[in-house]
């Protein structure tokens, strides 16, 4: 995965209706390591890697590079989206495209947050780079993600098996700005 590419980086916080999408720093540490830690974050993800090891390997201000945005509720970090360019893709209808991704802790799962946070992300995508298209890959098997995934736009493009599992890539096309 490569940098978004031409983007004023960071920008100012987005605010939703009970979000902030924001960069991250250093307070957030934690909460990164139990994203990533969290054996039910990481069902479909070929499971959650060692907390001692994340302790050890995290940096300081984790995860900090354009398209990178720690979703906070109420002052705390609750989740993670992710905007890439796919450039090492292995789909050829995914390379060089950009590519969503998003985690959220268990606490925050079934409250519409993910939808919201995505669709704040993807609006400002909108906005700093028009007319990309973006894809979405998530594992058949994980339901929500992939009605999430429709109900931001995105149109299946084809399944294909990968990490023991079937995988579903899905492709938003792109969005003109409002205004």
């Amino acid at each position: 995965m490569e940098d978004l590419g031409p983007v004023a980086w960071p920008p100012e916080p987005i605010r939703t209706e009970r979000l902030v999408l924001r960069e991250p720093a250093t307070w957030d540490r934690a909460a990164f390591i139990e994203l990533h830690s969290s054996p039910e974050v990481h069902t479909y993800l070929g499971g959650p890697r060692p907390r001692d090891e994340l302790e050890r390997e995290m940096p300081e201000v984790p995860a900090r590079w354009p398209g990178s945005f720690v979703v906070d509720l109420d002052g705390k970090m609750i989740g993670h989206v992710l905007l890439r360019r796919a450039t090492g893709h292995r789909r050829p209808a995914a390379a060089g495209k950009l590519d969503l991704g998003y985690l959220f802790l268990p606490r925050a799962w079934g409250h519409g947050y993910a939808a919201e946070a995505c669709a704040a992300a993807l609006g400002w995508l909108t906005a700093a780079l028009p007319g990309e298209p973006v894809v979405l890959t998530t594992q058949t098997a994980n339901t929500p993600s992939m009605r999430l995934a429709t109900k931001l736009g995105f149109s299946e493009v084809e399944r294909f098996e990968a990490w023991d599992a079937e995988q579903w890539l899905g492709l938003r096309p792109p969005v003109a700005p409002c205004g």
